[in-house]
């Protein structure tokens, strides 16, 4: 979720999501439709119920449609409004998983506001947002190494920090594990971690 004046958005409201209790929203935003980025029932009922707009990847439009919803779809470089966000969709492909399932669209989004960029890259790590303030990291999944995320994270380098997303398969344990890799070693004499697994809003400056 991301908020910013009077304005709300969700971002791959997914299997794995909280996904009651949200309040009003402007907008839904997809990254691709894998279904730990997006419950398509869900998303159906909510339109249905509040005509919430949604923006998405081309694999989830072609999902939609099957279901009779319209969605704007989501394409690199062709940059919209939502509220008082600037966003500005960037890559068009899922990181490659292994020969055996099928590569899906995956676009990722630059959100801004009041001079402040965050990068959502979804599952995919070539994308090219420019300067950002704010980096969300997928930290674990079945097509990532953390020396890639690694790599990945000193590419872009974030002026502030990254926000670790993508850890629903790790222990406790393990999540800390990548979170000190990625700490200690996203940036030459580390990088700070803004994580939101406590539940609790976090303010971007």
């Amino acid at each position: 979720m991301l908020e910013t004046g009077d304005t709300r958005v969700l971002v791959d409201p997914g299997a794995f999501s909280q996904l009651e209790d949200l309040g009003e929203l402007d907008a839904v935003l997809v990254t691709h439709q894998h279904p730990d980025h997006v419950s398509i029932d869900w998303v159906c009922a909510l339109v249905a119920e509040s005509g919430v707009s949604l923006y998405v990847d081309p694999g989830t439009a072609t999902q939609l449609a099957e279901r009779n919803v319209a969605a704007t779809v989501t394409r690199a470089g062709e940059t919209f409004q939502v509220g008082g966000l600037t966003i500005t969709p960037v890559g068009k492909d899922h990181a490659h998983i292994h020969p055996y399932v099928p590569g899906v669209p995956n676009v990722g989004l630059l959100f801004q506001a009041d001079g402040t960029r965050l990068f959502h890259p979804g599952d995919a790590l070539d994308g090219e947002p420019g300067e950002v303030d704010y980096l969300a990291v997928p930290i674990n999944a079945p097509w990532a190494a953390i020396r890639e995320t690694l790599e990945f994270v000193r590419r872009i380098a974030p002026t502030r920090s990254i926000i670790p997303i993508h850890d629903a398969l790790l222990s406790t344990t393990g999540r800390q594990m990548y979170l000190t890799h990625l700490g200690g070693f996203g940036r030459e004499g580390g990088i700070p971690v803004l994580d939101g697994a406590d539940g609790d809003p976090h303010e971007l400056d």
